[in-house]
């Protein structure tokens, strides 16, 4: 569901570090969580690992063969996809089984957009066939371009550009005198996850919103188009999900409190029916490429959008308005039920079967999907061949292996988020770590997830050569990360690999967001160009080999990085959790809070004093007159005493374990009953649950991360506090800083729990 170029957004910035040609990783440290004879039994099990890693021509013919045919939710080939992925994953060694899942899923019936004045013009919305891509001529079996869990609909309204179609983008409509109500809206893509901008439009009282993609972003503004280059080309369409994932990600029919049965399954036959599901947008919306986008934005009138508002296209770039260009826009879809199949392998543990580490990559794509996902379904396979391999040759793991293959990812997690629901209980007992990919193209590591694990990220990174650059994988992501420009909201410029806060996007948001499991997303990118053909048709067997990995190198690197979380999880003598950076995590949240609150006092403050004075009346247009900004309240004083006294003990608990408790484990001059340790341990990340959830969306339960309301698949770090103060809810700021700081004891108190189980 997510493209690589989102990378750079985890990497921090510091000081320039040379590249030498042919450099290897750093001398071996120790592994946190093993003792130093289980440490180099783990190093030497993944030589041999390695040595098994599927070969780039084994690569190739997975990936030729799942991508052949579009394989859609509910498309033949995705069920055929299922059979094969278990058929091999059997052969690998592993228990392999697909559960299926009722889920609701709509496919279009009418797609209409005509602009009708001030002349006629009707979109095409068709991508065109290219000779040298076969993935052209399969239109019989494609999805056609459109947004699923967009409600039906037919208007008639005049149309407005409300650029990326954000928050920050109404405000500035409204400086203009630019009123989207009774409208139809027309955003471009970027800057937020599509959802958000039909949620946005709708509060507004827009009627439609139109989501096209702009040059500047994505197509010849970036790079060639495709198939010169890798990037969109002017009749290629980002297909994609607008149900409201914030609100509750999985099957709209859930309502956001697990799965359903027929009895008790909302009804859904009728517009009346599917206007009460909350996931399903309120207004109809449609996704066009540029080629049909250029002559709707040509024809608008009304005030010149403001400079950082004009994309690639060769006009002037206009908002619209009430007087200006009209559209009408028709859309109507096939409502039903439809089977995922979801792909589950186990290999048991022998000393702790009851203790899972939990590996998954979706199967499903909006049409071909050689990149987006099955780039990283490959990769997972190999790294399942490769234990397999292992396996037979005598390895047992000493906790279960689980390999998941999730199906109904790209309508909105579906396979991932039905299955978690349906074994939430059994979850929350036994998984210890769920490793997620979607995806990779060449270029640079990176990560999101638990701070829990950023030790073990930093070990990994620095134990994997890049295929290309010949130095670590860690090494290369700081060299790119340096020569980027600062950004004050980027991980701490310290000049250390930093794992990044996760919000959502793919599947690891059931297992981070609801049962708070501890998760990583691993993701390599930023150097194939992915993102032009992101959702498209010509996201294809030819575009990734000529473009994203053609020699399937990243594929194996990509083995490699997950596999050693995979197999370092599994193994150690104890979960390799480390609590230092989770309490400096914690810690840097809480800064950065009060810096917001701080920010908002003196911007308050500035504006006001510039209304009172008359600054802004004076430097007004008056041949284009913008409305002049109101008084803004002041920030409410917040009492951070609480929060500020948990991390203290939380930063005191990860210490006194890190320090002790590792080392100990190291020299082996501990006793340790890890089964007792392990259990324990499970339950540090589960006493960051939140037992009500986020106010308005209770499904979202983690105390530090959660997507944004308003960003989709961006981050809010303590997100009840963070949204909070954004909205100038201060009481509900002050109770979410209550909340929060109770869920930080809980997990300090659960690393003491552990530490007392060494003796």
């Amino acid at each position: 569901m997510r493209f690589a170029s989102v990378f750079f957004s985890l990497l921090v910035a510091l000081l320039p570090l040379p590249l030498k040609a042919e450099e290897s990783p750093a001398a071996t440290p120790a592994i946190p969580g093993f003792g130093a004879a289980s440490g180099e039994a783990e190093r030497s099990l993944e030589r041999a690992f390695d040595a098994d890693v599927a070969s780039p021509e084994l690569l190739q013919s997975w990936l030729k063969r799942l991508s052949l045919r579009p394989h859609h939710v509910g498309s033949p080939y995705d069920k055929a996809n299922a059979t094969y992925l278990r058929e091999l994953l059997a052969s690998f060694g592993f228990d392999a089984k697909i559960e299926t899942f009722a889920v609701l899923f709509a496919t279009p019936k009418t797609r209409r957009l005509e602009l009708v004045a001030p002349r006629r013009f009707v979109a095409g919305l068709q991508e065109a066939p290219i000779a040298s891509d076969p993935n052209g001529a399969q239109s019989a079996e494609q999805l056609p371009s459109y947004n699923a869990y967009s409600i039906d609909g037919d208007v008639t309204a005049p149309l407005v550009y409300v650029n990326y179609g954000i928050p920050a983008d109404y405000d500035e409509l409204a400086r203009h005198a630019v009123d989207v109500r009774g409208k139809i809206v027309i955003a471009r893509y970027g800057h937020s996850w599509r959802g958000i901008k039909p949620k946005v439009a709708a509060e507004h009282g827009a009627v439609g919103c139109i989501i096209y993609s702009d040059p500047r972003d994505d197509g010849y503004g970036a790079g060639d188009p495709y198939p010169k280059g890798p990037y969109r080309n002017a009749t290629m369409v980002q297909r994609g999900s607008v149900a409201d994932n914030p609100l509750y990600p999985g099957d709209p029919l859930s309502l956001g409190i697990g799965a359903t049965t027929d009895a008790t399954r909302p009804k859904f036959a009728t517009l009346a029916d599917r206007k009460k599901i909350p996931a399903l947008t309120k207004i109809p919306v449609l996704p066009i490429s540029y080629a049909d986008a250029t002559p709707l934005l040509a024809a608008l009138g009304g005030p010149v959008a403001p400079p950082e508002w004009r994309g690639g296209l060769p006009f002037t770039y206009h908002i619209g308005g009430a007087s200006s260009a009209r559209v009408h826009l028709a859309l109507s879809f096939d409502w039903k039920l439809t089977t995922l199949y979801d792909v589950i392998a186990k290999m048991p543990g022998t000393s702790e079967p009851d203790v899972w580490i939990v590996r998954g990559n979706h199967h499903d794509a909006w049409v071909n999907g050689a990149a987006d996902p099955l780039s990283g379904a490959v990769a997972e396979l190999s790294e399942a061949r490769a234990v397999g391999i292992r396996a037979k040759a005598g390895f047992k793991p000493k906790r279960t292996l689980v390999y998941c293959f999730w199906d109904g990812e790209e309508p909105g997690l579906l396979g991932s988020t039905a299955w978690v629901e349906t074994h939430a209980d059994e979850l929350r007992a036994k998984v210890a770590i769920y490793i997620n990919t979607d995806g990779y193209e060449r270029g640079f590591l990176s990560a999101e997830g638990s701070h829990a694990l950023e030790g073990a990220y930093i070990g990994i990174a620095g134990d994997v050569t890049d295929p290309e650059a010949h130095v670590s994988v860690e090494r290369r992501a700081l060299a790119a990360a340096a020569l980027q420009p600062v950004d004050p909201d980027a991980l701490p410029g310290d000049g250390k690999l930093h794992l990044g806060a996760a919000g959502s996007g793919s599947d690891f948001a059931s297992f981070l967001d609801h049962l708070t499991v501890p998760t990583i997303n691993i993701d390599y990118g930023g150097e194939g160009g992915s993102a032009g053909a992101y959702h498209s048709v010509y996201d294809s067997f030819r575009n990734f080999t000529t473009n994203q990995d053609p020699g399937f190198v990243y594929g194996q690197t990509m083995t490699k990085t997950a596999g050693r979380f995979t197999l370092r999880f599994a193994n150690a003598d104890v979960i390799p959790y480390t609590f230092a950076p989770l309490a400096t995590t914690v810690g840097r949240y809480d800064a950065e809070l009060k810096k917001v609150v701080a920010d908002m006092e003196k911007s308050a403050a500035k504006v006001n004093a510039r209304i009172a004075d008359g600054t802004f009346a004076a430097a007004n247009d008056p041949l284009r007159p913008r409305v002049l900004p109101t008084p803004v309240p002041a920030a409410t004083a917040l009492d951070f005493t609480a929060l500020d006294r948990a991390i203290g003990a939380l930063d005191a608990s990860a210490k006194a374990y890190d320090t002790l408790v590792l080392a100990r484990i190291r020299s082996g001059s501990g006793v340790v009953d890890a089964p007792t340790l392990d259990r324990a341990l499970l339950a540090v990340e589960r006493a960051m649950a939140m037992p009500d959830g986020l106010p308005r969306r209770p499904w979202y339960k983690h105390a530090l991360y959660a997507p944004g309301f308003y960003t989709g698949y961006g981050v809010k770090t303590m997100p009840m506090i963070r949204e909070a103060i954004e909205q100038r809810n201060w009481s509900e700021a002050q109770a979410g800083i209550a909340i929060v700081s109770l869920a930080v004891m809980r997990a300090s108190a659960a690393i003491d729990t552990a530490g007392a189980a060494v003796k």
